[in-house]
């Protein structure tokens, strides 16, 4: 696992008892990827600037809007539609997510973003940066408001590999939390007692439509199911 240094632990139960270790990023990190995003804006504007100011007072207009579009929406859209990364936050290996670990949405990136100017104040970020080294996951006024939380991306797991038998489709479209619960089930099972994975079992059996007879091979067959089509 890398080390984040001068970072903290934040631990989330997900409904299916699973415990994920994220790693909130520190004040350094994340002001390196609020400069790359202010750079990127500057050199975005200053092109449109210039081809905008051929068009004379209806360019300056037009310049004006879009000074104002590009400020206020850069930041919302590039977190809604890139998993909670600006190319900033991408650079640096940040992403933006809500506090129980679920991807950030419009509501939660909108607050986070409005509230900017407030950890403006009073002048160079001031508030901003005092609630960031207070708060121990590091959280701005704006992540205090909208329940964000900015961490450390972790690196794509290795590919599941899985005890070779037959597979089987499951009896019923599974949700993205249905699938890993199920592969993490099989990824385990190895590793369990017989009677623990007969009690996991017999847990996730009614959560997937599976029936007494045969629960563990049943289980194991859609997990290979899934990997195999991953």
């Amino acid at each position: 696992m890398p080390a984040y240094p001068l970072d903290n632990l934040h631990r989330v139960e997900t409904p299916e008892g699973i415990d994920l270790n994220l790693h909130p990023a520190g004040l350094v990190p994340r002001a390196l990827a609020f400069a790359v995003d202010l750079a990127i804006r500057a050199v975005l504007l200053v092109v449109l600037g210039t081809l905008l100011a051929m068009l004379g007072g209806f360019g300056i207009g037009l310049g004006a809007m879009l000074l104002f579009a590009v400020q206020w929406t850069y930041m919302v859209v590039f977190e809604v539609f890139n998993q909670g990364r600006t190319p900033g936050k991408q650079w640096l290996g940040l992403q933006v997510i809500h506090d129980d670990g679920t991807p950030v949405g419009w509501a939660s990136s909108l607050t986070r973003n409005l509230l900017r100017f407030v950890d403006l104040l009073p002048f160079g970020y001031f508030f901003g940066v005092i609630c960031c080294l207070w708060h121990p996951s590091f959280k701005r006024l704006g992540d205090l408001a909208a329940g964000t939380l900015v961490i450390h991306r972790q690196p794509a797991p290795a590919s599941v590999q899985l005890p070779a038998g037959p597979e089987r489709p499951p009896v019923r479209p599974l949700g993205l939390d249905d699938q890993r619960t199920l592969v993490a089930f099989a990824e385990r099972a190895p590793s369990l007692s017989p009677e623990r994975r007969r009690e996991l079992a017999e847990i996730l059996a009614p959560r997937f439509g599976v029936a007494p007879e045969a629960i563990e091979s049943h289980l194991m067959d859609m997990a290979r199911y899934l990997v195999g089509r991953s």
